[in-house]
């Protein structure tokens, strides 16, 4: 990958799209991993305004202390950078307290995690609406459209994404380039929305250079039945993410009506 080249494009191509679009600057959720560090710096890149929101539920304190350090990074390197910190804890709590009980715990853990993300994109658009900015996504090319491994309008909601056609590998090329924090770059990844210390790769069952060989081997047409030992059990985890996802990857579904019932 040409890096220098691919970031002076997606700056670009940032800046272009809020110029034409007459928008002063962009939103972003800093979470203290690598997708944010780095798309944050591309949007500041532009010279227009950035505002970066870190929004805590139940965060863990690594986490948040990797936010605030990056964030100060960003405001020491870049003139138009500005921060505001939502505790959203007491909001999700609230929510939580005001929801009815379910008679197993366990069965609402997914839909209360994906609540999380939800919230902070609800935060986002609030303060992007307050002051004309747009909401910058963080998703890269293996989560948005291999295995799905995002919340539907949570942290799906967004105005356009910069990082969306570059592969996990490539975010930590561009990382090291951009001199991110050597303490993002060497973090697991992690969604941070289950209050504990679980990695992506806990929950997927896959590292992203694994996930990243089984979609290029699903684009080339390859079944189950052409790889043995780790690689047929990658395969098919990232078979089963994508198609269990497919959902999230696709326009939503819409009813249309033949013209003689109008």
């Amino acid at each position: 990958m040409q890096t220098e080249k691919v970031v002076d494009h997606i700056v670009k191509w940032l800046k272009d799209y809020a110029t034409k679009a007459n928008i002063k600057g962009f939103v972003i959720g800093i979470s203290g991993g690598i997708d944010s560090a780095v798309t944050s710096t591309l949007c500041a890149k532009t010279g227009l305004d950035l505002l970066c929101l870190e929004m805590p539920i139940h965060q863990a304190e690594s986490q948040v202390s990797r936010a605030l350090n990056h964030i100060d990074w960003l405001k020491t390197n870049f003139d138009k950078v500005s921060m505001t910190q939502v505790q959203l804890t007491p909001v999700f709590d609230s929510l939580v307290t005001a929801l009815p009980p379910v008679e197993n715990e366990e069965d609402r853990f997914m839909s209360l995690a994906n609540t999380r993300a939800r919230l902070r994109m609800t935060t986002l658009y609030y303060f992007a609406a307050l002051n004309g900015y747009l909401v910058a996504g963080t998703g890269n090319k293996v989560e948005d459209f291999g295995v799905g491994f995002y919340t539907k309008y949570g942290d799906g909601g967004v105005d356009l994404s910069p990082i969306a056609d570059l592969l996990k590998t490539e975010v930590y090329e561009i990382a090291k380039y951009l001199g991110i924090h050597q303490e993002i770059i060497e973090a697991a990844p992690t969604d941070g929305l289950w209050g504990d210390d679980r990695t992506d790769e806990d929950q997927i069952g896959a590292t992203y250079p694994e996930l990243e060989w089984a979609m290029q081997m699903h684009d080339e047409g390859k079944t189950e039945d052409d790889f043995t030992g780790r690689e047929k059990e990658v395969y098919k985890i990232y078979k089963g993410y994508n198609s269990a996802n497919k959902h999230k990857m696709v326009a939503i579904p819409i009813c249309t009506i033949p013209k003689d019932l109008k």
